[in-house]
């Protein structure tokens, strides 16, 4: 055997010379997949400048350095990159979407809490996006929650000051008005935890709503993060 079973760490061989070569890049691997942090999953375009240990999940159709190394861990070492079969059942955080993910074989799962022997499993995932408020009474974002998704909860921060002739403000869905919260502050730094007594399932994608409370927006950004649980099929 020359390679370690599950990381694929190279191992010395009786009367090998330039042995410290060997060891070295043993290390390397070890200081990449310990405690995995892949910076993406997504990026097709190798970075230009090679950071020593940065990880990388290869996608599908990667270009240059990366090509023909689909599904591999890429980590960044002495100017070029060394590439590793994950196997099933590691996880990762993945830092450009702020989670977690499990490898289930084939592919990295993001927010999987569970697995089945056939890829079936429980999702804990996040959604959060910028909202720039519109004038009038009631501010509508972009379409942040997925379809068949079971909303806990959400959050917000006032990251821009909301201005106005509001004294405060709510935050809901269309419909809803209020469901995550209401009496909001104004101020950048103004927060909203919004926990349901009851998780509320999503079966088509929805925005969330901003209403202004006592006059009306003319300004503002919210951050809005939305907490939710989805679940995944079985494979055939």
């Amino acid at each position: 055997m020359s390679n370690t079973n599950q990381l694929g760490l190279p191992l010395l061989q009786p009367a090998q010379a330039q042995k410290h070569v060997t060891v070295n890049e043993a290390m390397t691997r070890l200081d990449g997949l310990v405690q995995l942090v892949l910076i993406s999953k997504s990026m097709a375009l190798p970075p230009a400048v090679v950071i020593d240990g940065a990880c990388f999940g290869v996608p599908v159709g990667a270009v240059n350095e990366w090509s023909g190394q689909d599904g591999k861990i890429a980590i960044g070492t002495n100017g070029g990159w060394e590439f590793v079969d994950p196997k099933r059942g590691w996880s990762a955080t993945i830092l450009d979407e702020g989670g977690s993910a499990l490898f289930d074989g084939a592919a990295w799962r993001a927010g999987m809490a569970t697995l089945s022997p056939n890829n079936a499993g429980l999702a804990m995932k996040v959604a959060e996006i910028d909202h720039v408020i519109t004038a009038g009474t009631v501010s509508t974002s972009a379409i942040i929650i997925p379809s068949n998704a079971v909303v806990l909860g959400a959050t917000a921060r006032v990251i821009t000051d909301i201005t106005g002739t509001l004294t405060g403000w709510a935050l809901g869905n269309p419909g809803a008005v209020g469901r995550y919260g209401s009496g909001l502050g104004l101020s950048a730094g103004s927060w909203a935890r919004g926990l349901l007594g009851q998780p509320t399932t999503f079966y088509v994608p929805e925005a969330m709503q901003l209403d202004a409370e006592g006059g009306d927006f003319s300004g503002g950004e919210v951050r809005i993060a939305v907490h939710y649980i989805e679940l995944a099929l079985p494979d055939l």
